[in-house]
């Protein structure tokens, strides 16, 4: 399991603006500055060991070539043209996983977050993987276009039998490239709610939150698989953009007409202004940061939690809070807050009266 990225906001004087690279990026207004690259750290111990038996192995099979062309045993001769095919092979597999190990170290693992090493060893793997099949199939056939009709063939027949998987991996495709989701957000797609532990080449594996079993947004306990085909062909929505990681959310109470509205209203904005402290100032601002960016044009959003009051059908009145929260902590948020805010409403029974009247 992937560890997912951290999510921070550093509004420092001095410090780069970070919140406005990720807003370029995401939006694709202009190219994203490059950040300052970590020095090169030393290779670990195991790093060092395989990048040893890569060389050893190569200095073996460079030895059994030479022999191979200028003294071919009598005994294998007919065999000397395969045998030689097949030491170039090997060794241009030991190279080219020689090389993948040196990306990894000094490239892969100082990129900037969790998620961006989790697709670049992916992307990596994959490249791999199509460099030594490519080697393999030019030691196992001398004549390439024998080997492309071969191949071409068999690439025909697999495409019709294999259309699901290859319409999925495109789907990988379009989430490395268009990024829909990465590791650790938390998203909904179809049925299905939860944060993203795995994307491979063909599915999403989600980690479920709420679902059928539990009423909150905790996890379930279960796992969601589902193609990334789906997500060329179904509605995406993402809790965790990393530009703007918040949602709002709401608390109602119904009072009584003949309440005390604003004594009701004060009540819960200090509550949530208690619990949410400048936290929400500074997600309202990235929000607002983003919006300037694109033709969305003026919002109203307020820098603090906003009390609003709707008449209900029912016969009293909703009186709504609403909030910037973490989409991860909105549950546990949500249900402070409601005890906080019973507790100060219940204890002026004379100035918030519930629906039901004086019979609380």
């Amino acid at each position: 399991m992937t560890e997912p990225p951290p999510r921070s906001l550093d509004t420092s004087a001095g410090a780069p603006a970070a919140g406005d690279e990720q807003v370029q990026r995401a939006l694709r207004q202009r190219p994203r500055e490059p950040g300052r690259i970590a020095p090169a750290a030393p290779l670990p111990g195991r790093h060092k060991l395989w990048l040893g038996g890569y060389a050893l192995a190569l200095i073996v099979l460079a030895v059994v070539f030479y022999v191979l062309r200028l003294h071919p045993p009598d005994f294998a001769a007919s065999y000397v043209p395969l045998l030689r095919r097949a030491t170039v092979g090997a060794m241009a597999i030991v190279l080219t996983l020689a090389l993948a190990k040196l990306v990894g170290v000094y490239a892969i693992e100082r990129a900037e977050t969790a998620v961006t090493r989790y697709n670049l060893r992916r992307i990596l793997r994959l490249l791999v993987y199509v460099v030594l099949a490519a080697i393999v199939v030019s030691v196992l056939f001398a004549n390439w276009y024998a080997a492309a009709a071969s191949l071409g063939l068999i690439s025909l027949v697999l495409g019709f039998a294999l259309q699901t998987p290859i319409t999925s991996f495109i789907g990988w495709v379009y989430i490395l490239a268009r990024e829909p989701y990465r590791v650790g957000d938390r998203i909904s797609i179809g049925e299905a709610t939860g944060d993203v532990i795995e994307v491979t080449y063909l599915d999403t594996t989600l980690w479920e939150v709420g679902g059928p079993y539990v009423s909150t947004d905790h996890p379930s306990g279960r796992l969601v698989k589902f193609p990334n085909s789906n997500v060329l062909t179904s509605t995406i929505y993402n809790y965790s953009w990393p530009v703007f990681p918040y949602i709002w959310n709401e608390i109602s109470f119904q009072v009584a007409y003949n309440s005390d509205l604003e004594f009701v209203g004060r009540v819960m904005r200090d509550a949530a202004e208690a619990e949410l402290g400048e936290a929400m100032i500074e997600r309202v601002r990235v929000f607002r940061d983003i919006l300037s960016s694109t033709p969305v044009g003026e919002v109203q959003v307020h820098e603090r939690p906003s009390v609003l009051f709707r008449v209900n059908a029912n016969t009293w009145i909703d009186a709504i809070v609403r909030y910037v929260v973490d989409p991860k902590q909105a549950g546990s948020v949500k249900s402070r807050l409601i005890a906080v805010m019973l507790e100060r409403l219940n204890a002026q029974p004379e100035r918030v009266r519930f629906p039901k009247g004086d019979n609380r």
